[in-house]
């Protein structure tokens, strides 16, 4: 077996799960998430094997009498694979490997795995591709003893083992990817660029996988990205344009979930995606209020917006699925010392609290445009389509000549570019909102 498409077959493959209890809390890992770690790879699950322990056994990850008792559950269930909820180091997955004598798969892996399943866009396949590359060139093993040196008589000379053909190619697959990713980062910076020229603010919805993004994203955005309950459902970030009342436009953008001890491969493989993250204006931190783990998945996000550069990006802390908490909770609004809005309770699946939370965003952005008064000739008929395309239109009259007068909620780049319109007739700053 190989691991790229493992779990592309029609049949699933059948698979027996390894969770170790270590005794530093920053060591473990959650076995309910790991079920669905494997689940959302599309494995059947044949065995759970736990084990408790202080550290990691130098060579078998988890002591040689353990991996024992896995072969026997290996051989009882004739199982395809090994799963194993920790990231184990190369000589350690090739041990294990070797003892059990069918493949060997850690987390870091299966997240890859699921990975490769999720990716639709270009660019994150590419990603995907090179995160999985990166991965296998530390885990290339001698396989060729019967090979050691090309050549042979007549063909005498250093030559090079096999092993180092492998990785000469796989290195080189890899610089190609990092090329072909760096094209495709730039065209994301010229989008971004020509955001940031309109002024438009940037709202990036961050927060542990599986919290309801895309399904909160979808509700704002009236958009239909694919949204499913379960890990890693969508990996690519998507961006709109939305309206926030008495407000003005912004762009919405929804980005990959993230994970504990989430592989530093993937960070840096998806930090063209996740820049969205350390570039934005304000970050809505989505979390499963109905999770049992809440608290410790809110400092894991925080750990990696430090290590993406976002954490000075203030936050808005929004608890999404109360419809699922045992208790009754009715959307609303918490309110730190300066009545400034710090927790919102919602549920996106329901469409309970949505308003609420877009009020919230409104009076965070408010500050951030102008109102003006627009008069424009009344046979500007696609200027005025314009308009409505530009900003938030707050009111709309005609005079006694029939030109059309507007209230308008604008950024002063959006207001600076329509001053030169010859089809304007007048324009007035009304009020001007500070921040």
């Amino acid at each position: 077996m190989e691991l790229f498409g493992r779990f592309e077959q029609k049949e699933l493959e059948k698979s027996i799960l390894v969770h170790v209890d270590f005794y530093h809390e920053e060591d473990r890992e959650i076995l309910e998430e790991f079920y669905e770690l494997v689940d959302s790879a599309g494995a059947e699950i044949c065995e759970l094997i736990t084990t408790k322990r202080q550290s990691p056994d130098p060579k078998f990850f988890v002591g040689k009498g353990k991996v024992e008792e896995i072969k026997q559950a290996v051989d009882l269930h004739d199982a395809d694979v090994v799963i194993v909820n920790h990231a184990l180091s190369p000589s350690q997955e090739r041990n294990i490997s070797e003892l059990l004598e069918c493949q060997v798969l850690d987390r870091v892996g299966l997240i890859l795995d699921i990975f490769a399943q999720r990716a639709r866009s270009h660019e994150g396949k590419l990603q995907v591709e090179l995160a999985q590359l990166k991965r296998m060139s530390t885990r290339l093993v001698k396989g060729w003893t019967h090979l050691d040196r090309q050549g042979g008589i007549g063909a005498r000379g250093p030559g090079e083992t096999q092993l180092e053909t492998d990785r000469r190619l796989v290195q080189g697959k890899i610089k190609q990817l990092e090329n072909r990713i760096q094209k495709v980062r730039s065209q994301r910076q010229l989008g971004r660029k020509s955001r940031k020229k309109s002024l438009l603010p940037t709202i990036t919805i961050i927060g542990y996988t599986n919290s309801g993004k895309s399904t909160l994203f979808n509700q704002i955005t009236k958009a239909d990205v694919y949204a499913e309950d379960r890990l890693f459902a969508t990996l690519d970030s998507t961006l709109r344009k939305v309206r926030l009342p008495g407000a003005g436009s912004i762009i919405l953008a929804d980005t990959v979930g993230f994970i504990r001890h989430i592989p530093h491969d993937l960070v840096a493989a998806f930090k063209s995606t996740l820049e969205e993250t350390s570039e934005a204006d304000l970050l809505i931190h989505l979390v499963d209020a109905a999770d049992p783990y809440r608290a410790a998945k809110i400092n894991d996000v925080a750990e990696v917006i430090n290590e993406l550069g976002a954490g000075s990006v203030p936050q808005l802390l929004v608890y999404n699925k109360i419809d699922a908490l045992k208790s009754q909770v009715e959307p609303h609004i918490d309110y730190n010392n300066d009545n400034v809005a710090h927790r919102i309770w919602l549920s996106a699946k329901k469409n309970q609290g949505i308003d609420l939370m877009l009020d919230a965003l409104a009076s965070f952005f408010r500050g951030r445009f102008v109102t003006a008064y627009i008069e424009l000739d009344m046979q500007a008929g696609k200027r005025r389509s314009e308009l409505y395309a530009l900003g938030t239109i707050l009111e709309e009259d005609f005079n006694d000549e029939g030109n059309s007068q507007f209230t308008m909620l604008l950024t002063q780049k959006e207001l600076d570019s329509i001053q030169d319109w010859p089809e304007i007739i007048k324009v007035k700053l009304k009020i001007t909102n500070k921040l």
